[in-house]
């Protein structure tokens, strides 16, 4: 009668040590695996210089990823845009004399602000970006809200560094490689920006829900004096971010402040450029005999805290 095929591992001694060494293996690795989650768990900070190495590594993939998306978004953008000429036109028009409008406006309040710095002897200082790169991605089914920026301290980049668009606040420096970095997005539930209304103000915070949207919580409770349309600036406080940067618009009305969409949307956005750190200058008074004043230091904010370690 012939052997048969198929026989357990008991009858050869090879067989035997071949299981017994898979689960020896089986067993390290999830043992070496829980490990790695506890000390992920006890000690963030421990994995950064990791992150920073797979940061290196992908940034390229993530680069020519990028730009392919924006490539195929402008083709379907340009099909879109074909078939939706004449009602956009109709809109469009109808923006434009709202837009001559606001831009009058503007206007003569800027040609005020020049008159009224001229008195005071106040002059705005230029601020020089540290670094302009692309955005190679970012998360977008989590809580937490990171993105990659293609740049890192090789082009002079370091933590708390603001990162801004053509439209406004993108997030800060997180994280920094030596040709890469990772962006706390304003939307992670973690980020805390003090903010203003553009035309007045009626201070608040900032604070990142994790779903693409900013819970706007004024500071003065009582009546609320937001509305429905509002522009939401940088406020300067906390010293990371000048001071009239667009960040978001209120799109709802809450008991102690609003709901606002982003003005930069990092998905949409390409390229993005690091600022330096904010800094406070000294104000000379004009009375004569008067002596230099600087400010003191703004009181550390929930914004400073806000890290995502």
């Amino acid at each position: 009668m012939a052997p048969p095929s198929s026989r357990r591992s008991g009858f050869s001694k090879k067989a035997q040590f071949s299981q017994f060494a898979g689960y020896l293996l089986a067993g390290g690795f999830a043992f070496l695996g829980l490990s790695l989650l506890l000390l992920s768990l006890w000690q963030p900070a421990a994995f950064a210089p990791m992150r920073g190495v797979a940061g290196e590594v992908v940034t390229p993939v993530g680069t020519g990823a990028a730009v392919a998306r924006t490539q195929s978004d402008g083709v379907l953008a340009n099909i879109a845009a074909y078939f939706q000429a004449g009602s956009q036109n109709a809109a469009l028009r109808e923006e434009m004399e709202i837009a001559r409008i606001r831009l009058a406006e503007a206007e003569a309040v800027k040609a005020e602000n020049r008159r009224l710095k001229g008195l005071l002897g106040l002059a705005d200082a230029p601020v020089k970006p540290v670094a302009t790169a692309r955005l190679v991605g970012s998360t977008a089914t989590s809580i937490r809200r990171h993105a990659y920026l293609g740049a890192g301290s090789s082009s002079g980049v370091e933590p708390g560094m603001p990162v801004l668009s053509e439209r406004g606040v993108i997030g800060r420096v997180l994280e920094v490689g030596r040709n890469s970095a990772r962006v706390l997005l304003l939307a992670d539930s973690e980020s805390v920006l003090p903010v203003r209304r553009a035309k007045d103000d009626v201070i608040a915070f900032a604070e990142g829900r994790g779903d693409g949207l900013l819970r706007v919580r004024l500071v003065n409770l009582g009546i609320n004096p937001l509305k429905v349309g509002d522009l939401m600036v940088t406020s300067g406080a906390g010293g990371y971010y000048r001071p009239g940067v667009a960040v978001a618009v209120i799109s709802r009305i809450t008991p102690d402040g609003g709901i606002a969409s982003l003005v930069a949307e990092p998905s949409a956005t390409n390229y993005v450029v690091v600022e330096p750190v904010h800094q406070s200058v000294a104000v000379t008074a004009l009375t004569p005999g008067a002596e230099s004043y600087t400010p003191p230091p703004a009181a550390p904010s929930a914004y400073q805290g806000a890290s995502g370690e």
